[in-house]
């Protein structure tokens, strides 16, 4: 299952630099706006120690952590909307993704130019938001266009479609997001599901602060923190340029002495990746053997045979039955000999909602 989430934000507040932090394919890093043109994608590893504990366990040949794709896309300008910037290019690039990892510079550095010539987060958080808002506007009203006529000849799915267009359009000139509008259905969202809006991807803003504002943020990051409350939305702190000194340390005990002069108990890099992960509903299932022991990706409620076809979907069209060992269990009693002598082996059919953890073993017949 592939997760996508794209770095957004105005040049030079950290993107290019918290990318080159996350990825190993490294996006160029300069002072001075524009400096990434083309969209930079890093396939990166989510840190789960679960992994690591079950590794330790079965010994495999072969191990294959969850990872999820960070793209990081140039920095947005005012006016993106209607083309200022390459931005036409720039909100395609962001389409394309599944979420969004909104960066807001939160600290001040002379040496560091501001596109806007000063420092003001919660200005910049507007900027962004209304270039898209502007371009979700602008899908919307392209939409009512096409679905009006058909609902006005009794088409009444269209009729559904040009209800809901017109609540977005009502709530995007507001100059409110689209993850914010509550009236629609369920059936509404699903038709309206192929606007692919901006507005309306989970978003994690990243207040990027100095280092003197760990852990906890700074005045910059309470008012962002109120704004995002207000959409729902949640908010991490991260100083990019520590993360960037961090990454370069290969010692495991060096890391761990300079997060703790930093207050920290793990990196912000390793924080940000649980949370995109987490942002997009996701959970981890197992699948453990002395060949492989393997991270998979599915979506918090799936049943046996959807997270069974995630492996393969012969798997899913002729799934049988799902052996389940609970995580703890497995660290408790170590082989699954014992687990099965414990009475621990769950046997679930088609209706067993997997949970976050669970170690997995899928029978099918094809």
């Amino acid at each position: 299952m592939s997760l996508q989430c794209g770095i957004v934000g105005l040049p030079n507040v950290g993107k290019s630099t918290l990318f080159n932090c996350l990825s190993n394919a490294k996006a160029q890093a300069a002072n001075f706006p524009f400096c990434t043109i083309e969209p930079n994608v890093g396939v990166i590893t989510v840190p789960d120690e679960r992994l690591q504990k079950l590794t330790e366990i079965a010994k495999p040949q072969n191990i294959v952590p969850a990872t999820v794709e960070i793209v990081d896309i140039a920095g947005l300008v005012k006016g993106a909307s209607k083309g200022e910037g390459l931005g036409n290019q720039f909100l395609g690039n962001i389409k394309s993704t599944n979420a969004i990892l909104h960066v807001l510079r939160c600290f001040d550095n002379d040496n560091i130019i501001h596109v806007d010539g000063s420092v003001d987060p919660i200005r910049d958080k507007e900027i962004i938001d209304t270039e898209l808002q502007l371009k979700d506007l602008e899908a919307v009203e392209n939409r009512l266009q096409k679905v009006q006529k058909q609902a006005k000849a009794g088409d009444k799915e269209a009729a559904k479609i040009a209800d809901a267009c017109e609540k977005y359009r009502a709530h995007l000139l507001k100059g409110l997001n689209a993850r914010t509008l509550n009236e629609l259905t369920e059936e509404q969202l699903d038709l309206c599901a192929d606007l692919n809006l901006l507005t309306a991807k989970p978003v994690l803003y990243v207040c990027n602060v100095d280092e003197k504002s760990l852990p906890n943020g700074n005045a910059w990051v309470d008012k962002i923190r109120g704004l995002a409350a207000e959409e729902g939305a949640d908010v991490m702190v991260i100083c990019a340029s520590a993360e960037a000194e961090i990454a370069e340390l290969e010692d495991i005990e060096e890391r761990a002495m300079f997060l703790k002069d930093l207050g920290l108990e793990e990196s912000g890099v390793a924080k940000l990746i649980k949370a995109a992960y987490k942002m997009l509903n996701y959970i981890t299932y197992f699948t453990v053997g002395e060949k492989e022991v393997r991270a998979w990706t599915i979506t918090k409620g799936m049943k046996a045979p959807q997270a069974a076809g995630v492996i393969h979907s012969d798997f899913e069209k002729g799934f049988i039955r799902a052996e389940v060992i609970q995580y703890d269990d497995y660290l408790k009693y170590g082989t699954e000999t014992a687990i099965k002598e414990a009475g621990k082996l769950g046997v679930e059919g088609k209706e067993y909602v997997v949970r976050d953890g669970d170690c997995m073993h899928f029978r099918f017949n094809v």
